[in-house]
């Protein structure tokens, strides 16, 4: 595959020069985390009780380990939210080059990650302390459903084809998920402290690029087909190898349900040829015939499972969504004088 026909080329671009800088700077942070994580072994920590407990939180907080987290995440959360709001409100336009406000949104994580990686090894404490698990794990899985709700009109959600969703939905979704997207990052991000357990490295390695093609908005590379693809492939490699590390015998799960959202969905946004997609579709098939050879067809379902959760939750928030527009136009139009009314 000539891969110069996909990925632009670097000369003049400094959109492309912001996200190989990110990448190189998230690799680069992720192994300062995994070089520092032996000062925190000595913390003592609460035993493990189960799937909705949270093992990497202090056993006795203190008012400065939770002013220290939460105080941070909203200082990283409304900045982020001030730079959106203030270049959507400049009519800003996608180009090869990075906006001023770029500069401002790189500068603005790349800050709040420091800041994170020291009051971890001051205080230790992240959010996680106050909030449960779960919260941080559904606000991830509403970014990944989001992503297929704005895709929807561009490739489709079921082997090409649309669903029948109506456009002013999906620019809603367009619209505002910068917000959402915002909130579900930086908020996941400062849920978890900086310690170097393998889950939390790969973890801290998709939240980092994730705040970086959050800095990149208004660019062509935030739009990069590819780049947005591999944003939403990660999931499958983070989740399968955390999966593996557990050793609880639920990778399959984690593989090949989010590699069927990519047969079905993800693949099919790419511009790949045909004989490409049915390829990629066999193989994932085959795979799915070798590992359940051994492991059993009853556990078969667990390939269903996510996309099944996927898939009605994007009819959820279309419907939550369309159903915010209908409230919004019902109070527009209970509050517009009868003269105009009968103008609309």
């Amino acid at each position: 595959m000539n891969q110069t026909k996909y990925m632009p080329k670097l000369q003049g671009r400094t959109d492309l020069v912001a996200l190989w800088g990110g990448i190189l700077f998230s690799l680069a942070f992720t192994a300062l985390i995994w070089w520092a994580g032996g000062r925190l072994d000595s913390i003592e920590l609460l035993p493990d009780t189960g799937a909705s407990w949270y093992y990497w939180r202090l056993p006795n907080p203190t008012f400065w380990t939770r002013a220290s987290a939460w105080g941070l995440y909203l200082l990283h959360q409304l900045s982020m939210w001030g730079l959106i709001y203030y270049a959507q409100t400049r009519s800003l336009k996608y180009t090869t080059q990075l906006h001023k406000i770029n500069f401002a949104a790189l500068g603005v994580n790349a800050l709040f990650i420091g800041l994170h990686f020291l009051q971890t090894h001051l205080l230790y404490d992240g959010l996680a302390q106050d909030v449960s698990i779960w919260s941080s794990q559904v606000s991830v899985i509403i970014l990944l459903v989001w992503v297929l709700l704005m895709e929807n009109s561009r490739r489709g959600m079921f082997f090409g084809k649309k669903m029948p969703i109506s456009k002013e939905i999906i620019r809603f979704a367009r619209k505002y998920h910068g917000y959402f997207f915002a909130w579900a990052t930086i908020y996941t991000f400062w849920y978890h402290p900086m310690v170097s357990t393998s889950g939390h490295l790969i973890g801290f390695v998709y939240m980092f690029l994730l705040l970086l093609q959050g800095s990149l908005f208004f660019t062509r590379i935030h739009v990069n087909r590819w780049w947005t693809f591999f944003m939403e492939f990660m999931v499958l490699l983070h989740g399968t190898l955390v999966a593996v590390m557990q050793g609880q015998g639920l990778w399959p799960m984690f593989a090949f349900g989010f590699g069927g959202v990519f047969v079905i969905t993800q693949m099919h946004g790419l511009g790949l040829s045909r004989w490409t997609r049915f390829a990629l579709l066999a193989a994932y098939i085959g795979a799915v015939l070798w590992v359940y050879s051994e492991r059993g067809w009853a556990y078969l379902n667990e390939i269903i499972r996510i996309p099944l959760i996927d898939y009605l939750a994007v009819l959820i928030l279309a419907g939550l969504i369309g159903l915010g527009l209908w409230l919004a136009r019902l109070i527009r139009n209970w509050r517009m004088p009868d003269s105009e009314l009968a103008n609309v």
